[in-house]
């Protein structure tokens, strides 16, 4: 998330008590998480595992619970608990703005998009030319919907991401900043739900279409033109190439690539990356002329085990 207008590491201290190290005046112009930093945003890490990856991202303002050195270039806010503290300034540049209307006045839609009975439009949602919004669908805050879309009834564009933190026996909120891209002529099916990115934006690009019951968690990046079947559960951070298709009930894992042109048959789960253009099933996901060997080889099992014991 960009933050207009920027911050400086004094304003953030003093909004979250965290000791600053570095310039009071260092310019911060954007809040990330750690998949997603770039020049100029502040993340934060609070586990040692993670501070070496914190400390040599692109981010470069780090809230961090350990005296360390700053990197050339950076500058840190030392917390009690980074965590709490982004959140502090996630729902301060980002509030939650409640609405009272189906369709928010701030919203935009163009011209000749159908808006059906029972839809409801957050606040600045932009929505193209010539689209179909079915009943039942809620665009939520921020997201931009391109030309060409149709949106079939009850899919929700735009939840929270699915992000919790486990602290003391019960779990935090990590609060949504990001939001939703779907670009122009993609179709999604009824009952879907395409969440926000954290702090970026879930991607869905020109072209693809999902079927029915479709999740796609935060942060996602989906190509063109792919076909996505009824009941894939799409973790977050996935990217999913260009003219992909995954046939109905996949499960693909969180921060893997499937590469372009790849097929995922039904019923697999994808556990690693895919490489392109190839076809893939089972559970884990295999190419698949791999898993049928292994399958015919199976069914001889009945009868070795019969011939060994005789």
């Amino acid at each position: 998330m960009k933050l207009n207008p920027p911050l400086t590491l004094e304003a953030v201290s003093l909004l979250t008590g965290a000791k600053p190290k570095g310039e009071p005046g260092f310019p911060i112009t954007g809040l990330n998480e750690i998949h997603m930093v770039e020049p100029g945003d502040l993340t934060f890490v609070d586990h040692p595992k993670y501070y070496d990856k914190a400390l040599r991202s692109e981010a470069s303002a780090i809230l961090i619970n350990q005296e360390v050195e700053a990197p050339d270039g950076k500058v840190l806010l030392i917390s009690d608990d980074p965590f709490r503290d982004y959140v502090v300034l996630v729902t301060q540049h980002k509030p939650y703005i409640p609405s009272s209307v189906p369709i928010s006045r701030s919203a935009r839609i163009g011209k000749n998009t159908s808006i059906q009975p029972g839809a409801f439009i957050g606040n600045h949602v932009t929505i193209g030319n010539d689209c179909i919004i079915h009943s039942n669908v809620s665009i939520y805050d921020g997201c931009t919907i391109g030309n060409n879309v149709i949106i079939h009834a009850g899919s929700v564009i735009g939840a929270d991401a699915y992000y919790y933190q486990k602290k003391n026996g019960a779990y935090r909120k990590l609060e949504s900043c990001g939001s939703v891209i779907i670009e122009d002529h993609v179709e999604i099916g009824a009952l879907c739900s395409i969440d926000r990115g954290v702090s970026g934006n879930t991607v869905i690009r020109t072209g693809t279409k999902l079927d029915n019951h479709v999740q796609v968690g935060h942060d996602t990046y989906i190509g063109k033109h792919c076909l996505i079947g009824a009941f894939t559960a799409i973790a977050g951070v996935a990217r999913i190439e260009d003219h992909v298709l995954i046939w109905a009930r996949v499960a693909v894992n969180k921060d893997l690539v499937v590469g372009e042109g790849a097929v995922v048959l039904a019923t697999s789960a994808v556990d690693k990356s895919l490489e392109p253009h190839k076809t893939y099933f089972g559970i884990p996901a295999d190419e698949v002329g791999r898993r049928w060997r292994e399958l015919a080889a199976l069914r001889q099992l009945p009868d070795l085990i019969s011939k060994w014991k005789k």
